[in-house]
């Protein structure tokens, strides 16, 4: 059975919600978004561990036209976020357009009717003009490939699939990974377990995080007076947009960033040995940079240890370090991170004459602008290649992209285009000079991330200020294109 759509949007997260709602504006009805899961919320509706919260502070983390919104916090936790993505499906009469527990296995280019056919795991096939990709970067967990990771008897789970039927209280934990996930969890197990073990391959950057409650004085004014609410926004983004420098044209700034993370190391860290174990061998902002307040008063807990090995492998009772040391555990946490230079896994999407995809990106997953492949025409796509932020609100770059593909959608529906497709050398052209600015940023000098492929190629950041982006989305340029009208 084949229904025809003219927009299929795949995910339900900030990105698949807020394209719907600018398209609905619009007056575009016919359209339908899939969703794997159950319900909104993409991220913030899979990563449920104990600590889960924003680093980037909630008046700024939120849609430009829904930002007067009652946050308890600067920085929002987690089922308050995912809380405001159901109250904006909600209020923009989403949810009859989305079908849950539905996943996408492949999606195909019909190169004589200018239509995507769209096929769902359960064998049914959908059809609409134009597809467009709202699936993250960060939605599928990354484990690590350990040997005997199966053979383990106790529970063991990823920190984004968290196993809440488990009771940690007096166990001896093990947690793999020190990114962005564990410094938020690791403190709220160590409360509950007898024992955690906090394996860890490099130390991360952390710096304090100036968060608080907001006072009923201040709620009321937010209340009353909205504009200070868009006012703090817009202190914010101007806050963190500088920042941009300190990765890229003006690395000398991070030095103030090192002085920061070092205070609050030296602050919170008493033992020296500990401190050298939790001090970086990379320079700053090559990762991730972190923000924690008790991240480090854990880990100076009695009953945490840090160990500053790799994982060889793992048993029925434990796990085997890089030194040979073998540890027991009751249960094992992985705070691996994602596949985030894996765009659009596990789903295959084939374009015109048959190309597929993953062989156009075998060398790394690009895009022009982030949105539109060279080959796959009236294919779109929401926080896609070198459109990740190390500085600012991934909300103001997904607004940008739901601007130029509004642009996109309302030419093919107004003008009668039948197919969009960037010009191949216009693709290159763009990536070529991404690249050529990330050679000269922190993120190049020598760490390996998550940003990264295999081979070191940076497919993740963007390497700039965003309004520079939004600059460049705020208008097509047609002659981008090739149309078939």
């Amino acid at each position: 059975m084949k229904t025809t759509h003219q927009v299929i949007i795949i995910g339900a997260g900030f990105g698949g919600l807020g394209m719907a709602i600018r398209l609905k504006e619009q007056g575009q009805d016919n359209l339908l978004i899939i969703e794997k899961a159950d319900d909104v919320g993409g991220c913030w509706r899979d990563n449920t561990y104990p600590g889960a919260a924003c680093d980037v502070p909630s008046h700024l983390y939120s849609f430009s036209f829904e930002r007067h919104y009652p946050w308890s916090r600067r920085f929002a936790p987690q089922q308050e976020i995912l809380a405001y993505q159901q109250h904006c499906a909600r209020k923009y009469d989403l949810y009859r357009h989305i079908r849950f527990n539905t996943e996408v296995a492949e999606a195909r280019y019909q190169d004589d009717s200018n239509i995507w056919e769209v096929t769902l795991t359960n064998g049914e096939t959908l059809s609409c003009q134009a597809l467009i990709t709202a699936t993250g970067q960060l939605n599928q967990p990354a484990y690590p490939p350990l040997s005997g990771i199966g053979d383990f008897k106790g529970p063991q789970f990823h920190s984004a699939r968290w196993n809440h039927d488990v009771d940690l209280t007096g166990k001896t934990v093990a947690v793999v990974g020190t990114g962005a996930s564990a410094i938020q969890f690791v403190p709220e197990v160590a409360k509950q377990a007898g024992k955690v073990m906090l394996f860890q391959r490099s130390a991360a950057h952390v710096i304090a995080k100036p968060d608080r409650a907001y006072t009923r004085f201040e709620h009321w004014l937010l209340k009353r007076l909205p504009m200070t609410q868009t006012l703090d926004r817009l202190r914010i983004y101007a806050s963190n947009e500088s920042r941009v420098l300190g990765f890229t044209s003006f690395q000398q700034a991070m030095k103030f960033y090192e002085w920061l993370f070092q205070r609050h190391l030296n602050k919170q860290i008493a033992d020296p040995a500990l401190r050298e174990k939790l001090t970086p061998d990379y320079p700053m902002g090559c990762k991730r940079i972190l923000m924690s307040n008790d991240y480090y008063p854990a880990l100076s807990q009695s009953n945490v240890d840090v160990i500053n090995e790799g994982i060889r492998s793992v048993d029925e009772s434990g796990l085997t370090d890089s030194a040979g040391v073998h540890h027991d555990a009751d249960a094992i946490i992985y705070g691996t991170g994602f596949q985030a230079t894996d765009f659009l896994t596990p789903m295959k999407i084939t374009g015109r004459h048959g190309q597929d995809l993953n062989q156009a990106w075998n060398e790394g997953a690009e895009a022009y602008l982030g949105i539109s492949v060279h080959g796959f025409p009236n294919l779109f796509m929401l926080y896609g290649p070198n459109t990740n932020l190390g500085h600012n609100s991934i909300i103001y770059m997904l607004e940008s992209q739901i601007h130029y593909i509004r642009q996109c959608l309302a030419a093919m529906e107004d003008d009668s285009v039948r197919a969009l497709e960037v010009r191949a050398n216009i693709q290159s052209h763009f990536n070529e000079e991404v690249q050529r600015k990330i050679r000269d940023t922190v993120w190049d000098k020598g760490c390996h991330s998550w940003y990264k492929t295999e081979s070191g190629k940076n497919t993740n950041n963007w390497p700039g200020f965003t309004f520079d982006y939004r600059r460049l989305t705020r208008q097509v340029n047609w002659s981008d294109y090739e149309l078939v009208r």
